[in-house]
């Protein structure tokens, strides 16, 4: 039986045992191996850490550091998704607060990773919601847009965007369910729909528009039923959060009047709902613990747990395992009419007037494995239970499509590539069913759009030796099915935008993250890159260009901001994961790693006018002993360049960044331009 006999503080007979290592999101477990993501370090030492505990014994095994940069997250909020493990190798992958996708082995040594900004214009908030990787078979995937890569090496296997433009960062669960035959996974969107895809491929199912901001909690599904929650501002009514429930066998857009059930109202925003027979039972944001009817959705029974709520309930053993935001843990036992208290343990808060101690919180759900409970606070880890583990049960996976099925959706693996003049890749070809169930691995007639170069019968696609950027598509069609994948093709430093050659209303094709946020327009006789200040939620932005692996580089280019309603924007460029920017408003320049973290920040005042161009030069060299040395400088563009560097710095080894794409920088509540882009090997 799994339990913590013994109320009031933190002990028992019971309780296996206790780690001082805590952390504001919940852990997992796969074998004797516990991870979870903290922080490591204060200030300016501040970083993420990937901890290894024996779940055994709650011994340290092993820890990884991750360094933050170019995020909009502030520190307090680092470290807030979950890891995922794969059970066939072990190895296990996370989610970093900046959109770095890494994976690790059993051991702690960095298998593969991803930047994810730099390479596919991912994006963080200073709300800091980040989701946790999901593992699917062969494929570890996230669900901000829906990216999906290869376990094993890392290779992009797919990106779906099925919703519109996001309101929000989220970080909705994912859910991998069968529904009558099909296997979907369901998760909230940051565009205010909840989205269901076929996990393998990508390929959107349904969806359903509740909400004016993103979905925090997750999907669950009853039979061929899905219940939808959140906290936000609803599409049709000015009430606060909803409770909807729909049949998730429909196909495309679902609008409120094919629900099930729609009850507006109800605050149920960060705590996910699980199922519990014929109940649903969720916790809403005030802590109030509810029992829904499956079928029409009317309240049951509600009990009080406290004020706040953040983490969500696991049941197990016929019992709920669920902690507060308040500092207590509870172990509940639900019934027909009632909510049932077996255990209720209080952790210390704070003891200051002032609440400088913050005090023990339970911010995630816990982890139940092999008979035990894995409870993480925001300072320390217990195990519940028995010292000694359990049997474990396997999860289903994929399933390979029947014989005969038709060729429904062609997938190419990598789905994305980024290679130099000359280089080559390799392609593999999958083929899948209507219901996204994989069939083989196919040969294919392959074709080029947008690209120079060969491919071909077997996928080899080698890129033309030419010295120029090119970007396009690669084509392969099975039995009239056609898939694609994109390259992009750089050639070696240095580099020069003028933007004379690109048509208006266009952008450099070769470029991440650029497209619907800027444009190529004629300014006084002159093109240059304009950022749009059309979109409050996509105001802000970086754009990368060139490979993630660059390093010992300078940027240069000019800037302008215009001015409306006495407010002006910020603009700058972007170097080995350093940015260097004009704010406008601010009136200073900054030199930075991480914005939210000022420690780490240099800034001084730089009075600067709106409608004048300034230029602004970064470079970043790597020293001998791996401490990496920054300097940025402004001036205004026509009058000589200083010969002093505006903002200086230097990062020791252990907080530099010694790679990153080059990019560019703009927070546009009104128009900034960019001009004369140059990029050049120190």
């Amino acid at each position: 039986m799994i339990g913590w006999i013994g109320g009031g503080r933190p002990a028992g007979q019971n309780l296996a045992w206790k780690s001082t290592v805590g952390g504001r999101s919940g852990p997992v477990v796969h074998g004797d191996h516990l991870y979870l993501l903290t922080t490591l370090g204060k200030g300016k030492t501040l970083q993420e850490l990937l901890v290894c505990l024996n779940a055994d014994t709650g011994k340290p095994i092993w820890q990884q550091p991750i360094k933050i940069y170019s995020s909009d997250v502030p520190p307090h909020r680092a470290a807030w998704s979950s890891p995922a493990v794969d059970p066939v190798s072990g190895n296990v992958y996370v989610l970093s607060v900046h959109g770095t996708l890494a994976a690790f082995s059993r051991m702690g040594k960095l298998v593969w990773e991803r930047p994810l900004a730099e390479e596919y214009g991912f994006v963080t908030t200073h709300g800091g919601r980040t989701v946790s990787p999901a593992i699917d078979g062969d494929l570890v995937i996230i669900s901000h847009r829906f990216f999906a890569f290869d376990r094993k090496n890392g290779d992009l296997v797919y990106i779906s965007a099925p919703g519109g433009r996001p309101y929000d960062t989220t970080y909705s669960p994912t859910n991998i369910v069968d529904v009558k035959g099909v296997r979907l996974l369901i998760a909230g969107g940051g565009d205010g729909n909840a989205h269901a895809i076929q996990p393998q491929t990508g390929v959107p199912a349904w969806r359903y528009e509740v909400s004016k901001r993103g979905i925090n909690t997750g999907v669950v599904v009853n039979g061929t039923t899905a219940y939808i929650s959140h906290s936000e501002e609803n599409l049709d009514t000015s009430e606060m959060g909803l409770f909807s429930a729909i049949d998730a066998t429909m196909k495309g857009a679902i609008k409120k009047d094919q629900a099930k059930f729609y009850f507006p109202g109800l605050q149920l925003g960060f705590s996910s709902p699980i199922i519990d027979g014929d109940r649903l039972i969720q916790i809403d944001n005030s802590a109030n613990i509810f029992a829904f009817d499956v079928v029409t959705g009317r309240q049951i029974w509600k009990h009080q747990l406290g004020t706040i709520q953040r983490a969500s309930p696991v049941l197990a053993d016929g019992k709920l395992y669920v902690g507060t935001e308040n500092g207590k843990f509870f172990i509940l036992k639900p019934h027909n009419d009632r909510m049932e208290t077996l255990s209720e343990v209080t952790f210390p808060q704070s003891t200051t007037a002032t609440g400088d101690d913050e005090g023990e919180k339970v911010l995630g759900s816990v982890a139940v494995s092999e008979g035990r409970v894995f409870l993480v606070t925001t300072k320390g880890t217990y195990a519940i239970g028995k010292k000694q583990p359990g049997a474990s049960v396997p999860l289903p996976g994929p399933r390979n499509a029947p014989a005969g099925a038709a060729v429904a959706f062609v997938q190419i693996v990598p789905a994305e590539v980024t290679l130099k003049p000359g280089e080559t890749a390799n392609f593999r070809v999958r083929t899948f069913d209507a219901s996204g169930n994989f069939i083989r691995e196919e040969k294919a007639a392959w074709a080029l759009e947008g690209l120079k170069g060969i491919v071909s019968d077997a996928g080899k696609y080698v890129a033309a030796a030419d010295p120029v950027a090119q970007a396009g598509l690669l084509k392969a069609t099975v039995g009239g099915v056609t898939g694609t994948a994109r390259a992009r093709v750089i050639p070696p430093l240095n580099w020069a935008w003028d933007f004379e050659k690109i048509d208006a209303g266009k952008v450099p094709m070769e470029w991440v993250n650029c497209n619907t946020k800027f444009e190529v327009r004629q300014e006084e006789g002159n093109r240059a890159l304009i950022k749009f200040a059309d979109n409050p939620a996509t105001k802000r932005a970086r754009v990368f260009f060139g490979p993630v692996d660059m390093a010992n580089y300078t940027v240069e280019g000019d800037v302008r901001s215009t001015q409306k309603r006495r407010q002006m924007g910020d603009v700058g460029l972007v170097a080995q994961r350093y940015n260097l920017i004009l704010f406008g408003n601010a009136e200073k320049i900054e030199l930075q790693s991480w914005q939210p973290a000022t420690e780490r920040t240099v800034t001084k005042k730089f009075p600067w006018k709106w409608d004048t161009w300034y230029s602004l030069k970064l470079r970043v060299e790597t020293l001998a002993d791996k401490s990496v040395k920054v300097q940025g400088k402004a001036w205004v563009k026509g009058e000589p360049e200083p010969a002093e560097w505006t903002v200086e710095r230097i990062d020791p080894p252990a907080l530099a960044n010694h790679q990153g794409a080059a990019g560019l920088y703009a927070d546009a509540p009104v128009e900034v331009a960019l001009d004369n882009i140059k990029v050049t090997k120190n």
